[in-house]
């Protein structure tokens, strides 16, 4: 049977590169059924500071350091924590992912960490409510994930969604903290939790192994 194709959303700060390299350990545990397909945001994080500023790629990571949406309009930075009435960023991002769908799709499932995990929300109201019918995705998973604290993003958690999602968080995450990664929990109807003891980051311990393939087995 060949192995489910899933798109691969990174965090603010991160690549699709650096997030492939960052996530090797869990390439290696899905490696016999699922096959992961990175994407990059397409828009260029100038500055430190925001989300994941803490979490460095290594050197010349701030060379390509990309995000999905800018909470703050003016600055172009972004922070899970800043309340915002509109943001900047979003609509090209979707398009982003659009196209990766209709040039590498079809794909199986979608998974997101940190910034990439709320807007991989996003995604799955879009897909849900027929915004956006390129979109197909059998399944979702949120790795330290939120919802955003945008004023305008609110429409994204008015209805519970039916995508079948598995939400991983780490209980000493100082970035997302989990009662964030909680609250996105909510908005999910047909769900499974991960929680690991460690902070902000994909975690692919041989302990994780069984809730990840139970969990694919589904599809």
């Amino acid at each position: 049977m060949a192995p489910l194709r899933v798109l691969c959303i990174h965090g603010y700060r991160q690549n699709g590169s650096s997030f492939r390299e960052k996530t090797g350990a869990l390439r290696k545990l899905l490696k016999k059924q699922a096959e992961l397909v990175y994407l990059s945001a397409p828009h260029c994080v100038q500055e430190a500071g925001g989300e994941e500023a803490s979490e460095k790629d290594g050197p010349g990571s701030n060379v390509d350091s990309r995000g999905w949406w800018f909470s703050d309009v003016q600055a172009r930075s972004f922070s899970a924590l800043q309340q915002c009435e509109e943001s900047l960023g979003l609509d090209e991002s979707v398009k982003a992912v659009r196209e990766a769908v209709q040039i590498q799709g079809p794909f199986d499932g979608i998974l997101g960490f940190s910034q990439g995990a709320a807007f991989v929300a996003m995604l799955c109201f879009l897909q849900e409510q027929k915004l956006e019918p390129e979109f197909n995705f059998r399944f979702a998973i949120f790795v330290a994930g939120f919802r955003s604290a945008c004023e305008e993003h609110k429409r994204f958690y008015n209805s519970p969604l039916e995508i079948p999602s598995l939400h991983v968080f780490g209980l000493e995450d100082r970035v997302i903290p989990d009662n964030m990664s909680r609250e996105l929990l909510l908005s999910f109807q047909d769900s499974q939790v991960l929680t690991h003891p460690g902070g902000h980051f994909v975690p692919a311990a041989s302990a994780h192994r069984q809730i990840y393939q139970d969990f694919l087995n589904r599809f």
